[in-house]
């Protein structure tokens, strides 16, 4: 079967669509461009859907590859037979190829390969037919000292080598097997003898099983984690068969190769045969097998996890061309600020020390004041880590004090802002002002456009994950820089504010020809048309088809070089005007003239309805953005640490990170509380992301406060607290009937979801 109609049957399209995007993309084009501009070709497929054909592309083109060069091999050994050779066509994954390529593959000399030197295969072969031999008498006929074989004993034993190698290669029953043990078997950990006290971090996993096709996501790299350490040891068991002595995959080996106990003379030597080559041979294949399958399927959803958070972040609403004052917290070496204008650009850095030691409040308080009036700033952006609600206690009283400000004041997540701080880029864009300073421009400058900013740092530091150093990071990296893209492109980029970093995601752009573009805007000026793209430096045909739809000219020559139609239709509008006698500027915002135009007056083979609609919205709206509007969380003023909380309360916060088990949300203490899955909402929930993103805004009500352990238990069900002690008042009413004595919970069930929710939680770094 062709990629094309796999990937056809995996997405539920039509196999033409497959095939077109296939093309498309060999052809060099990128995922948004195909997305946005090339929906007539793909049937409208979307940037999800293309995501996923590009990467199974490469998985089905690997197999192909490997699928040669194995016919290829087994060809050369003069072995391929025809019903091998449609077995190997009929493969759909690598693993079904390795089973089926194991008895043919070059190996090192083992015992079983001697034993066939030593003429020992057709005894094995006639002890396997005909188990009414008797072993002893007929191993007598293979005596052969020359090849080492002297005794009876030493026949009957190459022989079982050679069976149990023949047992092991059967690819039929490897899959059988593989499959039996993925949905059968219970994967176990227990701690490695003197590792408790310094493992203490994986503590809940001490002791402990849970079927394999279960575990979830987080749970297994954690376990994962805990084997690297050398703090567990996890190995795959399977249930007994009730009423059997043997395993139940040696009985599943035993009823495949007809080998059974009837008392007939061979049997019990066959059995053994079996059992060795289960214990010796194919249970540690397939528990290798099994775990790297286990660790594949939780990396893949924590990549998506962390993929997912990203694009919630880096589409979150910006506040827009407005000064902004950024401040980056600390007590010691003080409060590092800066302003920035509308457009981003650095206007003035300074450096306050309000809070021990220096206490240096009231001048704090005058340096910002004289700030914020010499700027006009409209908006105070404070980074959430260290100090930070001091600080905004300090802005705070600022406010109070010069109520004719009249601005709003943020926290900001400064996840990687250091990472940022201490970049080649920063120093390139910065190559004066001091490494301490640079956070605080990144945090003014996240909270005036969070795409623009963020796309500066390396995306695995920006903190949205799970385990994200625990995962195959080449994958990561290639998902992670597809979800930037993917937003880069759908908002659009003003070519002529860009830095290098947004730039480089824009389809068709590399890093050279990002730098080349902001080299050529700082000698030239800006832009005045997207024409004017095709003089930048190596800026070639194919360049200027994929990026230009993506690049915005506001207030240049074409009012069309703000929005997204594409230059390639511009024919298109020049057709509008033309038929309906009006020009551009009638046409822009003309919503009820442009829905009353009759598309089949403007659509051709080239560019047909898809196009027509987009061309439309866009003339509505140009240069629309998809993000949502601004608007902020409110913070209760008198909520600033852990022990301001009480069970009860509800709050403002915003959702910082969503995980596989429940969303982080910041409530102002300088912890995130945790809203377990189970608490996001009155029904069930199986993806936490279906109710919740990173960045959004939620209210939640504190169900519990850990003060010891530091730990916030939230709940967006907001009638819980009631639901919660009604329960407990019936399993009152309930232990006073039945004059049950309390039994002493373990700690796990003491701490019930929410505990072990935090636990994982704590291991989720």
């Amino acid at each position: 079967m062709k990629s094309a109609e796999i990937i056809a049957q995996e997405l539920e399209i039509q196999r033409e669509q497959a095939s077109a995007a296939i093309c498309l993309l060999d052809e060099g084009a990128t995922v948004p461009f195909v997305a946005r501009y090339r929906k007539e070709a793909t049937g409208g497929m979307d940037d999800t859907q293309l995501r996923y054909l590009e990467s199974r592309l490469v998985y089905l083109r690997e197999l192909e590859e490997r699928r040669e060069t194995i016919a290829c091999s087994i060809e050369k050994q003069d072995k391929l037979t025809a019903e091998l050779e449609q077995q190997l066509l009929a493969a759909m994954t690598k693993t079904e190829l390795e089973d089926l390529y194991l008895p043919y593959k070059p190996k090192r000399r083992t015992k079983a390969q001697m034993a066939r030197e030593a003429g020992l295969e057709p005894l094995a072969l006639q002890l396997l037919e005909n188990p009414e031999l008797d072993p002893e008498t007929i191993a007598a006929d293979y005596l052969n000292p020359d090849k080492g074989i002297e005794e009876v004993s030493a026949a009957l034993e190459g022989a079982r080598r050679i069976l149990m190698e023949h047992f092991a290669e059967e690819a039929g029953l490897l899959g059988q097997l593989r499959e039996y043990l993925w949905k059968q078997g219970e994967l176990r950990a227990k701690v490695q003898d003197g590792k408790g006290e310094q493992g203490c971090k994986f503590a809940d996993y001490f002791d402990y099983q849970e079927a394999i096709c279960k575990i979830p996501s987080h749970r297994a790299l954690a376990l994962f984690r805990g084997q690297n350490e050398g703090v567990l040891k996890l190995t795959l068991d399977t249930p007994a068969r009730e009423g059997r002595e043997e395993h139940p995959c040696e009985f599943m080996m035993a009823k495949h190769f007809g080998v059974r106990e009837q008392g007939r003379p061979a049997d019990a030597w066959l059995l053994q045969a079996v059992r060795w080559a289960w214990k010796i041979k194919l249970y540690p294949r397939l528990e290798a097998d099994l775990k790297l399958r286990l660790r594949e399927q939780a990396e893949e959803t924590a990549i998506d996890v962390f993929s997912r958070n990203l694009r919630s972040l880096l589409l979150a609403a910006p506040a827009g061309p407005r000064p902004i004052l950024g401040l980056d917290p600390g007590f010691r070496t003080g409060v590092k600020v800066a302003v920035i204008d509308e457009t981003g650009k650095l206007l003035e850095t300074a450096t306050i020390y309000p809070h021990p030691p220096q206490k240096q409040w009231d001048a704090a308080i005058d340096i910002l004041s004289s700030l914020l009036k010499k700027h006009r700033v409209e908006l105070v952006g404070i980074g959430n880590g260290t100090a930070s609600r001091e600080t905004e206690q300090l802005v705070v009283e600022l406010l109070k004090k010069f109520p004719q400000f009249e601005l709003q004041k943020l926290l900001i997540s400064e996840a990687g802002a250091s990472v940022y701080s201490a970049s080649a880029g920063a120093a390139q864009e910065f190559p004066d002002l001091d490494v301490s300073l640079r956070g605080a421009v990144s945090i003014a400058r996240r909270l005036q456009d969070p795409l623009a900013e963020l796309v500066k740092i390396d995306p695995k530091s920006i903190g949205v994950g799970q385990y994200q150093h625990d995962v195959n990071q080449s994958q990561l990296g290639r998902a992670l820089v597809g979800a930037v893209e993917d937003c880069v492109n759908a908002v659009g980029v003003d070519i002529n504010t860009a830095s290098p970093a947004l730039l480089s995601y824009v389809s068709g752009f590399t890093s050279t020809v990002a730098r080349n573009t902001v080299e050529y805007r700082d000698t030239h000026g800006p832009f005045a048309s997207r024409e004017g793209l095709k003089q930048i430096p190596r800026f070639g045909v194919k360049t200027f088809e994929q990026a230009a739809g993506f690049l915005r000219i506001r207030g240049g020559d074409n009012p069309l070089d703000a929005s997204a139609v594409h230059p390639e239709t511009y024919p298109v509008v020049q057709k509008i005007m033309a038929a309906t006698g009006r020009d551009i500027h009638r046409l822009i915002g003309h919503s009820d003239f442009l829905n009353s135009l009759d598309p089949a007056l403007f659509i051709d083979e080239q560019f047909g309805l898809p196009t027509f609609q987009d061309i439309l919205r866009e003339l509505e709206k140009p240069g629309r953005d998809p993000r949502p509007a601004f608007k902020t969380a409110a913070f209760k003023e008198e909520i600033q640490t852990l022990e301001d909380l009480k069970p009860g309360m509800i709050l403002e916060g915003v959702a910082t990170n969503v995980t596989a088990f429940g969303a982080f949300v910041d409530v102002g203490v300088h912890q995130d509380g945790l809203v377990h899955i189970s608490a996001l909402a009155d029904r069930f929930v199986k993806d936490p992301h279906e109710i919740v993103s990173a960045g959004d805004i939620v209210k939640v009500k504190v169900l519990e406060v850990d003060n010891v352990r530091q730990r916030i238990g939230l709940t967006m069900r907001l009638g819980e607290m009631e639901e919660k002690q009604s329960s407990q008042l019936a399993a009152k009413g309930h232990m006073k009937k039945t004059r049950r004595s309390k039994a002493k919970l373990p700690p796990t069930v003491q701490g019930g979801a929410m505990a072990e929710a935090f636990s994982r939680a704590k291991k989720s770094t």
